[in-house]
């Protein structure tokens, strides 16, 4: 079923799947995901840091992809599923890889951290659907497969999440413990 056309004060309803819960909301047909988020559903897990698309603190997972939210038009996500930081866990307990966050002291300031952990489960959901990156081996079979995830493959993966305080080796243990069955 095709969306409604804008209305002629360039607002528009937006229906998402938020965490698991349909959610419509009458939008400017400018707000980008991140506002929607963070001003319409009180969602602020997501984080606006540089606004650019180029810092990752306002990563989620778009249908199941990670997705800079900044950068998104929540009208171009109309009818999608996102989740957010904070609902990645499920009946009350944290999802493995906030868990291994936590266990492994992969935050400092936290500003980044949301972010680090959405891109995080979206880079090991691509791995295991055999998604090489720039440094996976040209030699790897070509039939796919899960992707092997060491230190080097994971900073790879994860460089569109940048931390200020420097929190990478953490981060990268804390990944890699979630990756190592």
């Amino acid at each position: 079923m095709p969306s409604p056309a804008p209305a002629p004060d360039g607002t528009g309803d937006v229906s998402l799947t938020v965490n698991g819960s349909p959610r419509t909301m009458r939008l400017d047909n400018r707000t980008t995901l991140l506002d929607a988020l963070r001003e319409h559903l009180d969602l602020v897990g997501a984080k606006k840091g540089c606004d650019h698309g180029q810092c990752g603190a306002c990563t989620v997972l778009v249908d199941g992809r990670r997705a800079n939210s900044c950068l998104l038009l929540a009208v171009a996500c109309d009818g999608s599923e996102v989740t957010t930081v904070e609902g990645l866990g499920a009946d009350g307990l944290l999802h493995p890889v906030q868990e291994s966050f936590v266990a492994r002291d992969a935050l400092q300031c936290g500003y980044c951290t949301p972010g680090q952990i959405c891109s995080a489960v979206g880079m090991l959901g691509e791995a295991a659907e055999g998604h090489p990156s720039l440094v996976t081996p040209p030699d790897r079979p070509s039939e796919g497969g899960p992707a092997a995830l060491d230190a080097e493959e994971i900073r790879e993966r994860m460089s569109g999440n940048l931390c200020r305080c420097g929190a990478y080796p953490n981060i990268v243990d804390a990944i890699e413990e979630v990756a190592t069955p």
